[in-house]
């Protein structure tokens, strides 16, 4: 892209998809890969430099690179967020069960926001399996020399 403008604009949205994407890795409602695959679109279309960077951390190489090239989660990752997810919600719904009329439109975006969270999880997202490689016995590698 040649615009300056437009490659400046790219930039600037890249790189708030990208913070957004690793907050998101420590905070269970902002989706971390779908935010780190926008911002390496973006910065694919912007900036060379920030798109080596983005691909250079350890959350884009955690989070992107397997889903990226395999097309799907791990079941004990898919797990581990279902249930920090589930916590902080919970802790969420909890801080505001005495706020009259804030706290049942809170608990019902809760609700709404994990049952999503559950669809993706469980139904939409393929299962990766992790291959395990043979591990060499001792008796083996003697037998062979």
């Amino acid at each position: 892209m040649r615009n300056p403008v437009i490659r400046a604009l790219l930039a600037c949205c890249g790189v708030i998809c990208a913070i957004l994407g690793i907050v998101g890795a420590f905070v269970p409602v902002l989706p971390t890969t779908p935010l780190l695959l926008l911002a390496a679109f973006l910065f694919a279309r912007s900036s060379e430099r920030l798109d080596r960077w983005l691909a250079s951390t350890k959350v884009y190489q955690a989070y992107v690179v397997p889903f990226r090239e395999k097309r799907g989660i791990e079941t004990r990752v898919k797990n581990r967020i279902l249930l920090v997810s589930l916590a902080v919600m919970l802790a969420s719904a909890f801080a505001v069960r005495g706020v009259d009329g804030v706290n049942y439109l809170v608990w019902g975006v809760l609700a709404a926001v994990y049952a999503w969270l559950l669809y993706l999880m469980k139904i939409r997202i393929p299962n990766l399996v992790l291959e395990k490689t043979p591990v060499e016995s001792p008796q083996r590698d003697a037998a062979a020399e």
